[in-house]
């Protein structure tokens, strides 16, 4: 066995059916009885319900939540924390409520509970995304891992097909990655191989039977097993032009990794065969991207970057964003390459 260096988090995972009773619980465990409920301006619904078992432990509801975590909005999100004298924020929903769970983290270090809603996996990760002035930057710091997650497989009974399907691939995006990082070791390999077999077998499954709960919570621990994974390692190629579309052409998230995964795949490939082999015989096929790209296809998720906004002339500055300053990657970054497979994700072509 090659030698290996493998940084456990330190966050709390509750999983099961029913956990969200757990919240009340949690945060007293943590020593804290003000809590700001965070989520996006659709699910205040769930945010109101989430208030109401909190109790007198919750002071108020922050409802503004937006994707790609524009710096502005957590700006305003901290004045409302310091405002009403919050010692914690409970955030419910996907990955732009967690994100912003993470900045306000970031800057005051108040502790997190996160209940993620969908499968992609952010919450398990010690990475922040952030955007400001049309340019999305990364950073990795332990201020931004939450210290506990509520995973709750009721509260994704109801998530809409395109939902599932689009931020289920995202957390396969994040176990792909992984897999061939230089930082990968055989756990975050054996955690990476498991997140996309459980996602991959449960997807299918879902469409056609969303109320399914095996495999609901099949999904939901692929989502905590992928995100687990990278938030061990070094992200490549595949979230750096997914940050770029999204940061800098405000491009949906999950169905912006949906669309780039196979060919992020394809590009990477010929340095990072072991890698693609895993995915291939979890898959059940003899090309990783073929197959990826395949299955995306089958559950009816978009496969072109032209479908989700994208503006053709844009592809050039994309490339070139996504090209600069070095990043650890399998294959050398080359702008024309990159460039190509930007092209071939706008027009959906099949990976060869």
């Amino acid at each position: 066995m090659k030698s290996f260096v493998y940084s456990a988090l330190p966050s709390r995972v509750v999983f099961g059916n029913g956990t969200l009773s757990q919240v009340v619980q949690e945060i007293s465990t943590l020593g804290c009885s003000r809590a700001l409920i965070l989520t996006t301006p659709r699910q205040v619904a769930q945010g109101e319900k989430l208030k109401e078992l909190v109790g007198d432990k919750a002071i108020g509801i922050y409802s503004n939540a937006t994707m790609h975590t524009p710096t502005n909005v957590t700006d305003d999100a901290v004045g409302v924390v310091q405002k009403l004298g919050a010692d914690i924020v409970v955030a419910v929903g996907g990955g732009s409520t967690v994100g912003l769970a993470k900045a306000i983290a970031l800057r005051t270090d108040l502790p997190q509970i996160v209940i993620p809603t969908t499968y992609s996996g952010s919450e398990a990760t010690a990475i922040i995304g952030q955007t400001e002035n049309g340019l999305k930057t990364t950073q990795k710091t332990l201020k931004v891992l939450p210290e506990v997650i509520i995973y709750d497989v009721s509260l994704t009974m109801a998530l809409p097909p395109r939902v599932t399907i689009t931020s289920g691939l995202n957390a396969i995006a994040h176990a792909v990655e992984a897999l061939y990082s230089k930082e990968a070791s055989p756990i975050t390999d054996t955690l990476a191989e498991q997140g996309i077999l459980s996602i991959a077998k449960a997807l299918p499954v879902i469409m056609n039977d969303s109320g399914n709960l095996d495999a609901r919570s099949e999904a939901l621990y692929g989502a905590w097993a992928c995100g687990t994974c990278l938030g061990a390692v070094g992200m490549g190629l595949h979230h750096k032009l997914c940050h770029t579309l999204g940061g800098t052409f405000n491009m949906p998230h999950a169905e912006t990794h949906t669309v780039i995964l196979p060919h992020s795949m394809a590009y990477n490939a010929p340095y990072a065969q072991e890698a693609m082999e895993k995915v291939a015989n979890i898959l059940g096929v003899s090309n990783a991207a073929q197959g990826i790209f395949d299955l995306s296809k089958s559950l009816g998720a978009p496969s072109t970057l032209k479908e989700l906004g994208m503006e053709e002339e844009e592809l050039e500055k994309a490339a070139d964003i996504a090209s600069k300053n070095p990043y650890p990657n399998p294959a050398p970054l080359e702008k024309e390459k990159i460039l190509q497979l930007l092209k071939n994700a706008y027009a959906g072509v099949r990976p060869s």
